[in-house]
């Protein structure tokens, strides 16, 4: 496979600051995007919003994402890496700006629409940077500690936006996370490099988009995405009210449990990460899979009193953190430098629609019962396991593609 000029740097101190970066870029990313559940009941009833739309606030995001992850695919390869970030993190942070001041629900999803167009590219470009810039060897350790951004999200920046929404109203978390994406942006302009070697590949040579997706390779990266992505998001959306009223954890100390999970998340990430670099994907990601296995088993499927809450719902996070890293890992290098950001792309958007489906799959399934509790959360959990092991196969193909390039 060949390698980019910018995957070689010479100076590790300046890889560890492009990572930084990329960090605080995929933090407010996911930030933005994950306040908006929380918060709903308080917009909700400031504008007068059914709360049944909710659920359509939320997917208007995901759905934006993954069109134009499509749409952009044949575009974001032509431009220096450092100007399609600072046109991305710009978009997101005016489309967040005209959230915190929508007056209603058409303005409200207009407002998540475009967070959607400028959020899914600016993932996929972050992603992008940290393969273009860190060398196979080391990019397990980076994808871990960018992946922890996630876990940073909901152990410092859900709570305390909430606290904020408590203080000040629901638009001031909208307005902080505004701030935050300036001063990223200004961060950006200041610290970040250009980064065009992409751009210096002879241009006949680079694969459109049709042959790129004609690849094996490419096309076990996608599936093995959905694979990862479904599974989880069949179960994520129904964790909160699922903890609360079928295990019987105290609604008060939900806080608790988040900060706790995304710990155990962050830590996993890190530790992980550094170890896929040793073992190897595949291995790291079995062990992520088995682990995601027994939390959704004995969590879910058949829900025992005897192990504490907290202890699950750790072990689920931690379990997702180590699929996550191990795909990421073995996706990173499947792509030629060239094709990078056209990739992470689509593959966004396979993972945007997917997580939607597995959501949507789960809405047909569970129903509430009298007392509240979700009723189906078994035969879900059993769907989730499922998709779960085959995942395994992908990341096996994954690898197998790796070693035998088509």
């Amino acid at each position: 496979m060949n390698k980019s000029p910018d995957s070689i740097l010479k100076s590790s101190s300046l890889e560890r600051q492009i990572v930084f970066i990329v960090i605080g870029i995929q933090f407010i990313n996911i930030l933005e995007f994950m306040m908006v559940m929380p918060l709903g009941p308080d917009f909700a009833k400031d504008l007068a919003i059914d709360t049944s739309h909710l659920g359509l606030i939320s997917g208007s995001y995901t759905a934006a994402s993954a069109i134009t992850g499509i749409l952009s695919a044949s575009y974001l390869e032509r431009f220096d890496r450092k100007l399609a970030i600072l046109l991305a993190l710009a978009g997101l942070v005016f489309s967040t700006i005209v959230a915190g001041l929508s007056q209603n629900l058409t303005m409200l999803l207009g407002a998540r629409i475009m967070a959607g167009i400028f959020g899914g590219p600016s993932t996929s470009l972050a992603l992008a940077i940290i393969s273009d810039v860190v060398p196979p060897e080391r990019r397990g350790k980076a994808l871990g500690a960018v992946m922890s951004s996630f876990a940073m999200a909901s152990i410092l920046g859900v709570p305390l936006g909430l606290e904020a929404a408590r203080w000040g109203g629901w638009r001031v978390p909208f307005f902080f996370i505004s701030i935050l994406g300036i001063l990223m942006i200004i961060g950006v302009f200041l610290r970040l490099p250009s980064i065009k070697g992409h751009l210096t590949f002879d241009k006949a040579g680079q694969a459109s988009l049709k042959t790129m997706l004609g690849r094996p390779s490419v096309l076990y990266s996608l599936a093995t995405s959905a694979l990862l992505m479904a599974s989880g998001f069949m179960l994520i959306p129904n964790i909160a009210p699922y903890v609360q009223f079928n295990l019987g954890y105290p609604r008060q100390d939900m806080g608790i449990l988040y900060f706790v999970g995304g710990l155990a998340s962050f830590v996993a990430m890190i530790f992980f990460g550094q170890l896929t670099d040793r073992l190897g994907a595949l291995v790291v990601g079995s062990l992520g899979c088995t682990a995601f296995f027994l939390a959704v088993f004995f969590g879910f499927v058949t829900p025992s009193i005897s192990l504490p809450v907290v202890l699950i719902f750790s072990l689920f996070m931690m379990a997702s953190a180590l699929r996550g890293v191990a795909f990421n890992t073995l996706s990173s290098k499947i792509p030629e430098p060239y094709e990078r950001a056209r990739f992470m792309s689509v593959q966004s958007s396979v993972q945007h629609l997917s997580s939607a489906i597995g959501a949507g799959v789960s809405s047909l399934v569970l129903s509430v019962g009298a007392d509240q509790k979700l009723l189906g959360m078994d035969i879900l959990g059993l769907w989730s396991v499922g998709l779960n092991f085959l995942m395994i196969g992908g990341l096996w193909f994954m690898q197998r593609s790796l070693k035998n390039p088509s």
